[in-house]
């Protein structure tokens, strides 16, 4: 697959996976007042933004047809 996510992009991503994942790890520790059930939803962002992120892919934007890379 080619990179379809740019610099700005993969920074963004990166920032959101981070806080989506503390915010997982605190709702497991009981630190933020949510349901359970965000715990491994954000989980799952938190992976999934890293993870396209670090690949510079994003399945969703070939899909689209979206390329925010500019190499």
């Amino acid at each position: 697959m080619e990179q379809n996510v740019g610099s700005l992009d993969k920074n963004v991503r990166i920032a959101v996976g981070a806080v989506a994942g503390t915010v997982s790890l605190a709702v497991l520790g009981g630190q933020v007042d949510l349901p359970e059930i965000a715990s491994p939803v954000l989980g799952i962002v938190a992976v999934m933004m890293l993870a396209t992120a670090v690949t510079g892919t994003c399945g969703l934007y070939s899909v689209l047809g979206i390329d925010t890379c500019s190499v």
